[in-house]
């Protein structure tokens, strides 16, 4: 690849580019370093508050597959600055994933923030750890309730932060309790002010 960013822009996506006028806004951006291809301390401070992300393959005919992948905060984890991985957990026993992997190795993990209107998009290449406990377990948490059966290592090829535009800000059960523990606290000492004040 001439530019990271060539993993996604084939000459095919190039060729649309330049059709409808983007192309040469692309070209600048290339000229300028393009997109990141290594793991840097931002891409690490997002991932290790991130509780979900959406995991694409495809199989040998090319048919493309996403699936949601949960956890606790930082299950996806940063092996080093090319490396991701996260622990495979029990699931419906499908195996659509794993066996898109076994026949082509490329995948693309997104990740949405609703809460701070990000989204990344990162291409690489996959490694499925069958029997390496010692990483397996480094991969897994203890106090969340799943069994671990296997290490996915994802090595980074490219990545970027996309465009904000068009996402609606979501959150967690858990970010709104933390915003709203000060108030329902304010609330009851309110109320016990106005109980002792009764007539």
């Amino acid at each position: 690849m001439k530019n990271t960013s060539d993993i996604a822009f084939t000459p095919a996506v190039k060729e649309i580019q330049e059709k409808f006028g983007s192309r040469k806004t692309y070209e600048r951006m290339e000229l300028s370093g393009g997109w990141q291809h290594e793991v840097n301390s931002n891409l690490f401070h997002i991932l290790k508050n991130m509780d979900s992300f959406y995991f694409a393959t495809s199989n040998s005919n090319n048919q493309p597959y996403i699936q949601h992948r949960g956890g606790p905060k930082g299950f996806l984890k940063v092996l080093d600055n090319k490396r991701l991985a996260f622990a495979d957990f029990s699931g419906n026993k499908q195996y659509i994933s794993i066996g898109n992997l076994s026949e082509n190795n490329k995948a693309y993990i997104f990740l949405m923030d609703y809460a701070n209107q990000t989204r990344i998009k990162i291409w690489g290449t996959v490694e499925v750890v069958e029997n390496d406990n010692e990483l397996i377990n480094s991969l897994s948490d203890e106090n969340y309730n799943a069994k671990s059966e296997r290490a996915i290592v994802f090595t980074v090829e490219a990545w970027d932060v996309n465009c904000r535009q068009h996402i609606q800000r979501r959150f967690t059960i858990e970010q709104i309790e933390e915003v709203t523990k000060p108030l329902y606290e304010k609330i009851k000492e309110l109320k016990q002010i106005i109980e002792t004040n009764k007539i």
